[in-house]
């Protein structure tokens, strides 16, 4: 998560079962903030923060920020695309990971 306000890589591809860590590069605070409508049947939602739920997530902003040099990690193991944003700059900032079988 850079200071440019987006996501790199925009879109990574991973495999059941792998973690995804983001991680904050650059001075100003992000989130990752799963949508909530599109995370596909029987997956865990996820928000840096622990949130149970995008509402519970955008509410409690700035709770859950991931700041300079910290992260956020999420294990996937739910095939499907999964995207998501960063709750203070969703204008522009958004991403997604794709989640493929083993």
């Amino acid at each position: 998560m850079t200071d440019e306000l987006k996501f790199e890589p925009k879109t990574l591809t991973v495999t059941v079962g792998d973690t995804v860590d983001w991680a904050t590069t650059g001075a100003v605070a992000h989130s990752v903030t799963a949508y909530e409508d599109d995370v596909p049947d029987g997956a865990a939602y996820f928000a840096s923060g622990g949130f149970d739920s995008e509402p519970a997530a955008r509410q409690a902003y700035p709770e859950g920020s991931v700041g300079p040099d910290e992260g956020y990690s999420h294990t996937f193991e739910t095939v499907g695309e999964f995207p998501y944003f960063c709750i203070p700059h969703e204008s522009g900032m958004t991403g997604t990971i794709i989640v493929e079988s083993a």
